[in-house]
């Protein structure tokens, strides 16, 4: 299936989510979750615009040529003109569906961590339910988002780095107020387990509209990590395998790449296994050497600091994914040891080259993190490993801001 559909992605897939099985359990019949989801949606469009709404996969030719992948296509999937201009609220709204189910909506305020579209999606969906929000952000946060914010009623709270504090401020700040009893609405599943349920309707979206039968490569721009952790997960069970899976961050923040190669290394020591630098002959070295390389790692990655926050963050127009800790490292690290896939680094010329690229070829309005997975694909090391007959995923997620921001 290819294109756009009118279906709501938790209608469409509601049997798949953990928040169904739970409201079956609980005695709630079909025709119960549908009507809830739709009153939540319908709640939700009268903050954002829009509702949820299956987003198109398109292939496009000249962006692939653009970036030299030969006879490889290229898709995109286009989420800029989702429920607050990116797929954030797809993971908060999994998380409201599962508290509704529950029963256990009506709590506390909710609180959140985020620089930008996240923090955003949260607003969105807090004010659709009449829920109070407290946003963390950092002093640098973009003045469009704070702007966006203040219309939608969050409690904004600015975060100053405190002397000798490590990690980032406004997460430190996030994590104090739920200890003081805040409900975390956030997408880092480390708090919030439930936001990776509503985040792989995009992986189940891109599995139905994906055309063609070879190996499918996935490029994501890694944060935190929940993006590329629901969409592969979702992926992997729409296909029924796993795509191989890319992980992009920046030079100015790349704490998972950090943790991939400490890691690999750790355990091709223990295994007396020689790996090489390059990461993707590091990929598949690692993987072929030994039947139980890959399981050992698994076993390994659940010990020791492999994960710990980048020590200087610097600047990058990809805002959106300098967190100092990808917090579901996990379960990004493990589909890439899976299926030999690898980590990459990329420049900030990269970023904004893919930027420019991505916007002229495809006409999508995305902006800078929304287009960094496609800076992976300006790794010459990396195109050289794309064979024909890959199918190349790519997902831009976030709207440029600045035109009609989204009024309760």
């Amino acid at each position: 299936m290819t294109g756009t559909g009118p279906a709501n992605p938790f209608v469409l897939y509601r049997t798949r989510l953990a928040s169904y099985a739970l409201a079956r359990d609980r005695g709630w019949t079909d025709a119960d979750f549908v009507s809830t989801v739709t009153r939540l949606d319908k709640a939700v469009e009268a903050v954002a615009g829009t509702g949820f709404r299956v987003t198109p996969l398109t292939p496009s030719r000249p962006l692939a040529e653009a970036l030299g992948l030969g006879g490889a296509i290229l898709h995109v999937k286009d989420e800029t003109a989702n429920v607050s201009g990116s797929h954030k609220a797809r993971h908060l709204f999994g998380t409201l569906l599962d508290e509704v189910v529950r029963g256990a909506w009506e709590g506390g305020e909710l609180a959140i961590a985020s620089c930008g579209n996240a923090a955003v999606a949260a607003a969105v969906v807090a004010a659709a339910v009449g829920r109070s929000i407290r946003v963390f952000i950092p002093t640098w946060a973009d003045h469009q988002i704070v702007s966006i914010l203040e219309r939608l009623g969050a409690h904004i709270e600015v975060c100053e780095r405190r002397p000798g504090e490590e990690g980032d401020p406004a997460y430190l700040r996030f994590t104090e107020a739920v200890a003081s009893g805040a409900v975390p609405f956030s997408v880092q599943s480390t708090l919030t387990p439930t936001t990776i349920d509503g985040g792989r309707t995009v992986g189940w979206e891109i599995a139905d509209q994906l055309p063609g039968t070879g190996p499918v490569r996935l490029f994501v721009q890694v944060g935190g990590g929940a993006l590329a952790s629901a969409v592969e997960s979702g992926m992997a069970e729409g296909l029924g395998s796993e795509p191989v899976l890319h992980a992009v961050q920046t030079e100015a923040c790349a704490p998972l790449d950090r943790a991939w190669r400490e890691l690999t290394g750790d355990v091709a020591r223990r295994l007396d296994v020689d790996l090489p630098v390059d990461a993707s002959a590091r990929a598949r070295v690692f993987r072929e050497s030994r039947p139980r390389t890959v399981e050992t790692a698994l076993a390994v990655m659940e010990t020791g600091t492999w994960m710990r926050p980048w020590e200087k963050v610097g600047t990058s127009a990809a805002t959106g994914i300098l967190d100092d800790v990808t917090y579901d490292w996990r379960t990004v690290v493990g589909p890439m040891l899976r299926t030999a896939g690898w980590p990459i680094v990329v420049s900030e010329e990269a970023v904004i080259e893919a930027n420019r690229l991505g916007r002229r070829a495809t006409g999508i309005d995305a902006d800078p993190t929304g287009t960094a997975g496609v800076a992976g694909l300006l790794d010459d090391a990396t195109v050289a490993t794309i064979r024909p007959v890959d199918r190349v995923v790519v997902l831009f997620t976030g709207v440029v801001r600045g035109q009609s921001p989204p009024t309760p």
